[in-house]
């Protein structure tokens, strides 16, 4: 018992934040991902061939390889780790992890969206992220906000607008600055009345367009905020349902088998590592149907 947990604790310190752990910890192939077989074999300091590799993750060496190429940067933490020429790779306890990885995430995210998630570049080199954790946008939404945003900062700088909150602070409207307007109504020349009647017009026409820019903010707004809560709320589902078929998982396995004293004391690792098979292959076999009763249930709600 002890090995098994040291690795798996040795595994969640070697790939904190690692984007694509984050992403294997919602999803069942966490369990699968810390109890395979391979890890009891593994030696941190050691390293490892491609062919040797491979064998272990059931592939050839010519799909690792595959495999490696684009993601050289992540799996080596850029440094000089495996040899310089191209037929003699070497991997270490992180890259195999990180490679184990991108293998059970490829069939989903495939090689560009796995780039995505790790922000790589097209020249192969990663972006490094900032330190602050950001909430990224749909980058359709966002780009049309950021065109809102700069078209409404725009409008507002002519001073021609003001921003005002009634006396709760709970409202928020744009209205015409009258002493501005009045302001240059005054230090323009003398001019004719359908001049200035058509000065008249085109405030209004900024009047109409701003407040239907404001409103199209506000939609997209609200919209967004909903979209939020209904994936959170999803996410929360996925998460119940996850541990539900674990705990299940985990009774009839206790069900089912009955180790001795000894057996428990000279073979814990062996143990846990069935044990947490068992548990993996039982959500593998129930999870996708159960999530998708619990989402259809879910949405069926908020129709009603």
């Amino acid at each position: 018992m002890e090995q098994a947990i040291s690795i798996e604790q040795r595994i969640k310190e070697v790939l904190t934040n690692d984007p694509l752990f984050q992403v294997i910890q919602e999803t069942p192939n966490e369990q699968h991902f810390l109890s395979e077989p391979y890890l009891l074999e593994l030696i941190e300091k050691k390293y490892y061939s491609t062919p040797e590799v491979a064998s272990w993750f059931d592939v050839t060496d010519a799909q690792l390889r595959y495999y490696i190429k684009p993601f050289e940067e992540y799996l080596f933490d850029g440094q000089a780790t495996n040899p310089t020429t191209a037929t003699l790779i070497r991997l270490d306890f992180k890259a195999i992890l990180k490679l184990r990885m991108i293998l059970l995430l490829k069939d989903e995210y495939r090689v560009k969206g796995l780039k995505q998630l790790l922000r790589i570049n097209e020249d192969g080199h990663m972006i490094k992220r900032s330190p602050t954790s950001e909430i990224l946008a749909d980058p359709i939404q966002d780009k049309r906000l950021d065109t809102l945003s700069q078209a409404f900062t725009q409008i507002m700088h002519t001073g021609l607008f003001l921003i005002e909150q009634d006396e709760d602070g709970e409202e928020t409207k744009i209205v015409i600055n009258e002493a501005f307007l009045h302001q240059k109504l005054k230090v323009l020349p003398s001019e004719s009345s359908q001049e200035i009647e058509k000065l008249h017009a085109l405030t209004e026409q900024l009047e109409q367009k701003n407040q239907a820019l404001a409103e199209k903010v506000e939609e997209i707004l609200t919209s967004n905020k909903e979209d939020i809560a209904v994936k959170i709320r999803e996410k929360h589902i996925e998460q119940n349902v996850l541990n539900r078929l674990e705990n299940e998982a985990l009774e009839q396995y206790m069900a089912t088998k009955n180790w001795g004293f000894f057996a428990k004391l000279f073979h814990s690792s062996q143990i846990e590592i069935e044990r947490r098979q068992y548990i993996a292959a039982y959500i593998d076999e129930h999870f996708t149907e159960q999530l998708t009763q619990e989402l259809n249930q879910y949405h069926e709600h908020l129709i009603e």
